[in-house]
């Protein structure tokens, strides 16, 4: 929490998270063959777009934040932050798009 609030106060606009911590059970995370970082509590997505989540891509880089998820098209834009180590099938830094 303290590196998302961090974030958030340097960039100076309000986050709306749209998902963070998901049971096992939550239809996502139910999908995967392994917990996800929502899973573990280690993840938000929060909804922004254009020069907004451009600035949060590399502020949270910055934060410490080693998963970044791109999810610009349509109308559910968001960026995925976690905090993930590397671990088996997840390299860390990563950053991906949807």
């Amino acid at each position: 929490m303290d590196k998302l609030q961090n974030t958030r106060s340097d960039m100076g606009i309000p986050f709306v998270i749209t998902s963070g911590y998901r049971c096992r059970r939550h239809p996502v995370e139910a999908r995967k063959s392994a917990p996800g970082a929502h899973n573990y509590g280690q993840a938000v997505d929060v909804s922004l777009s254009g020069e907004a989540a451009l600035n949060l891509i590399g502020t949270a880089q910055l934060y410490g934040f080693t998963g970044i998820g791109v999810a610009q098209k349509g109308a559910g834009r968001f960026i995925h932050l976690d905090d993930m180590a590397s671990g088996q099938n997840r390299p860390r830094p990563w950053i991906w798009s949807y």
